[in-house]
């Protein structure tokens, strides 16, 4: 059990038999009487966000989240599928549960399948993906009236913004957090 001085950002608790994770967290001691723990949480599940104020005596359970390493396989119409590598099960997510997760994934990508009651219910991806570019314009000399920067797509239909000496055919590293650029893929 958890009492409401654990409670910290990234913190997945069980309400009414759903796990939330906390997405914002604020601690505050009035001058006096009980202390006072503003929350912001996420369902899990249906991904409804919503705020909540705990009192000091406040307890919760801690949600029953079980991570396995798999990996992505396919996506097929809005759903992708991803394989247990130990006894090779198969389970699917969609694009809803996924979210913005869907445009860092390559076959044969390893990651954490985050299940709940043995529900697949989201996805932990690395922090970091190389993927190939397959449409960007080419850098011309003398070229800085744009920026320092282009647009171009990666393999998986993601468009970002690049230094403008990466070209179509270059490997490039992606941060998955931020969906920012980090830097070419030598050899």
């Amino acid at each position: 059990m958890y009492t409401a001085s654990d409670l910290r950002k990234g913190l997945k608790i069980q309400i009414d038999n759903e796990p939330y994770i906390i997405i914002d967290f604020q601690f505050s001691k009035p001058g006096k009487g009980q202390s006072l723990y503003r929350c912001k949480l996420k369902n899990m599940i249906s991904g409804i966000i919503f705020d909540r104020t705990y009192r000091s005596g406040d307890t919760f359970q801690p949600a029953a989240i079980e991570e396995r390493k798999m990996q992505y396989l396919y996506s097929q119409n809005d759903q992708a599928c991803f394989m247990d590598t130990e006894n090779y099960e198969q389970v699917f997510l969609t694009d809803e549960q996924l979210g913005d997760a869907k445009n860092f994934l390559i076959d044969n990508l390893d990651v954490s399948i985050l299940f709940f009651d043995d529900k697949p219910i989201g996805i932990t991806l690395p922090n970091f993906v190389d993927m190939e570019v397959i449409k960007g314009d080419p850098w011309a000399k003398g070229d800085s009236v744009t920026g320092d920067t282009k647009p171009v797509t990666v393999e998986s239909g993601y468009e970002l913004r690049v230094p403008p000496f990466v070209e179509k055919g270059d490997r490039i590293t992606i941060d998955t957090r931020t969906g920012q650029y980090v830097t070419r893929v030598k050899g």
